[in-house]
């Protein structure tokens, strides 16, 4: 309570200094702020490079234009320059300027760049886009740059960006952790967070244009999510015209056939975009072991096997219309679904002193799932102050997930249970409203705003079983429930951006009141819960001259439990190990302290240091009944844990032809809670690395080879699972520069199976659990592009976030 006093009164006091100091130190420097624009279609011009030059023809200052082409120059001293601007496609510019007898501020009129008429039979560009950009609170991974992403899909991609990595089941984590938020194109995806693994695994890489890692987000953001947010961007800010690619893949023996694209237009005020596609996942027959030993010495000893063939389908759409010059409507709508039919069997033998239990089961199970997301943004500016924007959003979530399984036993000894059959149907549902207003005062930039989110969570699940007397299957009251869940969440928010030069001061407080309550229609319970949290934000980063910078970082953030750790169903279809969500979860707070480092010389760094700590988290907890011989899984607010990490990356142009990457990560975590009611400890040291080596030859061929490197990996209080080698090799040819390509490759050559173990323990038991998994597996895939633009499409600047929910 104390730090977090201090932080506020310490944003508060920054907060007061801007104030009183912002107009003094305004009126004592000179500024030069203009606007680079197209000289033809009069459209502004992002990310140009201008030079602020003096007499002796040295560079003071430079600057990118921002996305409405604006730039400005502050700290000038009185005096003659030129400015000089440079971007590639249009002819350079040079512009002498007088200071000498300026007062405040020199605003130039339009400055406009005229095509480079310059004819050439054939060029060659030598130097190579940069696929890693770093900024204050985030990291920018390019995958179009990446010609690896050509024959991949998204989640395999994601092992080679900065602060992310996949465990030994493909589960995707961010700093080492599982709780975090994904956006589509700056928007939050509820549906694609629920069914995250499939929709990834189905997405061709080739039709996304970059990956943004959001580790430290502003108190614009919603508190949620722990470590942080994946903004996945599908399109590039489009012009005039019409532009998209199409991918059509197979991988085999596990995967399938896959096809996606995406779709750009943009014709006068009115711009759309869309990505989509869809795969079948076959997974064929591969088999487990378990193995659990009490202290009492009874064994249980299962054998069984797992099929299983998933198919899904996505689309995402945006849609823009700009009313006029200060007015713009946009859209978006994102669905997915998946549709999953799985088998297992399993052989138990549970034996003991004087107990002997037997039975044989098979399982036939399938499960569809269906999300969407729509939202409607309207974004007002203002004639006299230039980036003052009023923005009104309001955002629409649903899914809904349905699972059926049905087991059957036989060989029986000593072994009573039913047959019996399992239904769930679990839904969610999410109203959003936001207010934005932005403000720039001088050199600082103030955002506030307003939010209400709206959730309501429920399961309505089924257990029947066969009277063998009937024949008939049953409904059994006592072991199904019906639930709902409502969270409404209140919020507001106010951060200050200070640009000074080189530094970058972001600092901001959010206030967020939490009201949740829980119904068992079943038993005519509820359950109510109230929060009320102060949640600070800071984040200072400092560029320097040779290309180097630094951040720094403070956050608090909070996970509100989703309806998947909730849902109090029952999962019985292991008859010895029970599967359940807790409805009783609480949210948790965490303290994250960053620091990083970037450098984008040749050899290319760009190093976090990361240290968090949080109470009451909500962990996996796996429970033993040594009466009944039932093994609980479930969740609850009993953890305690700090961890302290580091993630890398390192790039190098080893020669023109040849660059090398490494990418990293290494944490330790001290994880602490109760269990069977005694304090259980798992402390672990966790680290993955990557090494990715791309070679371009003559006539549009580039060849990857990728090896990389996993220690164990927690799972919940109780358990860990073991470390793993991978190992990809792909090949891409361009058929049609830029336009067709063919791209192939081969994962994991050397090893047919991965034997995956994890091993649970607790104060009455001891577990492992080993499944033998598909891990070489063949990929082939074709790529075209098509179209062209000529003008930008308008998206809103700001919008609705959700970010909060763990799943």
């Amino acid at each position: 309570m104390k730090t977090k006093q201090t932080l506020i009164r310490f944003i508060i006091m920054i907060a007061v200094f801007i104030s009183v100091n912002i107009n003094s130190y305004a009126q004592t420097q000179l500024q030069v702020k203009g606007i680079i624009a197209d000289s033809v279609s009069k459209a502004p011009l992002p990310l140009i490079t201008v030079r602020l030059k003096n007499a002796a023809n040295e560079t003071l200052m430079v600057a990118a234009t921002k996305e409405d082409g604006s730039f400005s120059f502050t700290a000038v001293q009185a005096a003659n320059y030129t400015l000089l601007v440079n971007a590639i496609g249009y002819s350079s510019k040079t512009i002498a300027l007088d200071l000498t007898h300026q007062q405040k501020t020199m605003e130039l009129k339009p400055v406009y760049l005229s095509d480079a008429m310059t004819n050439l039979k054939e060029v060659t560009i030598t130097a190579e886009k940069p696929i890693i950009r770093q900024k204050a609170d985030r990291i920018i991974y390019d995958l179009k740059a990446d010609p690896e992403s050509k024959g991949n899909n998204v989640l395999s991609m994601m092992r080679k960006i900065p602060y992310l990595s996949l465990d030994g089941n493909d589960n995707l984590l961010l700093k080492g952790n599982s709780s975090f938020r994904v956006f589509i194109n700056g928007k939050p995806s509820n549906s694609l967070e629920n069914n995250l693994k499939a929709v990834l695994k189905s997405i061709p890489a080739s039709t996304i244009e970059r990956i943004e890692v959001i580790t430290n987000p502003p108190s614009k953001y919603d508190a949620e999510g722990l470590a942080g947010i994946i903004n996945i961007i599908t399109s590039k800010k489009i012009n005039d015209g019409i532009n998209g690619s199409v991918n059509i893949n197979e991988s085999l023996p596990t995967g399938g056939p896959g096809v996606g694209g995406s779709f750009t237009a943009k014709k006068g005020r009115f711009g759309i975009s869309a990505f989509g596609g869809g795969s079948i996942n076959n997974s064929p027959q591969t088999y487990n072991t378990n193995k659990r030993v009490d202290t009492a010495l009874t064994t249980l000893d299962q054998h069984g096997y797992q099929r299983s063939n998933n198919k899904t389908a996505y689309l995402g759409t945006e849609l823009s219309f700009k009313i006029d010059t200060l007015s713009l409507l946009t859209a978006q709508f994102n669905y997915n679904g998946t549709r999953g039919n799985n088998h297992n069997g399993q052989s138990s033998v549970l034996a003991g002193k004087n107990q002997l239990e037997q039975y044989t089961f098979q399982n036939d199970g399938n499960a569809t799932d269906h999300g969407i997301d729509a939202g409607i943004n309207y974004e007002l500016g203002f004639k006299g102050v230039k980036n003052r924007l009023l923005t009104f959003s309001y955002m629409y979530s649903a899914e809904a997930n349905n699972r059926n399984n049905g087991v059957g036993f036989f060989d029986r000894v000593n072994f009573t249970t039913p047959d019996f059959r399992q239904t769930d149907k679990q839904r969610f549902k999410e109203h959003t409203a936001q207010v934005d207003f932005t403000t720039p005062v001088n050199k600082v930039t103030i955002d506030a705003g307003v939010k209400a989110i709206f959730r309501n969570n429920s399961s309505d699940f089924d257990y029947s079983s066969l009277n063998d007397a009937s024949g008939a299957y049953e409904h059994d009251a006592a072991q199904s429930n019906a639930f709902t869940n409502t969270q409404n969440v209140f919020s507001a928010y106010n951060s200050y951006q200070l640009a000074l030069n080189s530094w970058n001061i972001n600092a901001g407080v959010r206030v967020e009141e939490t009201v949740i309550r829980a119904n068992f229609m079943s038993t005519a319970s509820v359950a109510a819960q109230n929060y009320f949290n102060v949640v600070p934000s800071i984040a200072v980063s400092k560029r320097f001259k040779n290309e180097n910078s630094i951040n720094f970082g403070f956050s608090q953030r909070i996970r509100r439990p989703g309806i998947n750790r909730l849902n109090p169903y029952v999962d019985r279809s292991n008859p010895n190990i029970e599967v359940t969500g807790n409805p009783n979860l609480r949210p948790v707070l965490l303290n994250d302290i960053q620091f990083g480092y970037s450098s984008n010389k040749k050899l290319s760094v760009n190093i976090g240091l990361d240290y968090s700590f949080m109470n009451n988290l909500d962990v996996q907890v796996v429970n033993f009944n040594q009466a009944t011989q039932i093994t609980q899984i479930t969740y609850a607010n009993t953890g305690k844990a700090n961890s302290a990490g580091v993630n890398f990356n390192l790039s190098y142009p080893v020669t023109s032809i040849y660059n090398a990457s490494l990418n990293g990560n290494a944490m330790y975590l001290w994880l602490q809670g109760e269990a069977d009611g005694k304090t259980v400890n798992n402390n672990v040291m966790m680290y993955g690395v990557t090494l990715s080596n791309v070679v371009r030859l003559n006539h549009g061929w580039a060849l990857n080879a990728d090896l990389g490197v996993n220690s164990r990996n927690p799972t919940g209080l109780q358990g860990y699972t073991n470390g793993f080698f991978y190992s990809a090799f792909n090949f891409n040819k361009d058929i049609v520069k830029n336009k067709f390509s063919i791209s192939g490759g081969i994962k994991n050559p050397f090893t047919k199976y991965r034997n995956s173990v994890s091993k649970t323990f607790g104060p009455q038991f001891n577990q492992t659990y080993q499944s033998m998994n598909y891990y070489r597996s063949f990929s082939i895939s074709l790529n075209y592009n098509f179209g062209g633009l000529k003008d930008r499409i308008n998206k809103n600047r700001t919008g609705i976030e959700n970010n909060d929910v763990a799943n």
